[in-house]
């Protein structure tokens, strides 16, 4: 991967780790478990984008560009799956579960920072 590439996925993830604690910290607020929901949700997010950073760019070489789409898809699936995985465990054993936390900290995680992205590169 290009060195700012690098840099612009490192600081992708790092700012979904802020988001995530951040976010957290709001749902404390509610309750200790909307800000365990809201942490667990935004650490999925998270947790999915580095995986499949990783499983993308951390093996990427230049000289062979047409292993790049299958990486692509790949990482997807790995990250599609471990958000599944994580899903269904988190629904089955936190109890009491907030939805509105969980969800809405693992959307807002996924979709703020990456929209956020040339300015975090900067």
């Amino acid at each position: 991967m290009h060195s700012s590439d690098n840099r612009r996925a490192k600081n992708i993830i790092v700012a979904q780790a802020i988001a995530s604690l951040l976010i957290a910290a709001i749902g404390f607020v509610f309750g200790m478990w909307t800000a365990i929901a809201a942490l667990l949700g935004g650490a999925i997010a998270t947790i999915a984008n580095a995986l499949f950073a990783v499983w993308v760019f951390g093996r990427y070489r230049a000289d062979e560009p047409g292993k790049l789409t299958s990486q692509f898809y790949g990482g997807e699936f790995l990250k599609l799956g471990f958000i599944a995985i994580a899903f269904a465990v988190v629904i089955i054993w936190l109890k009491p579960l907030s939805p509105l936390a969980f969800f809405g900290a693992f959307f807002f995680v996924q979709v703020v920072p990456p929209m956020l992205a040339n300015r975090l590169a900067g």
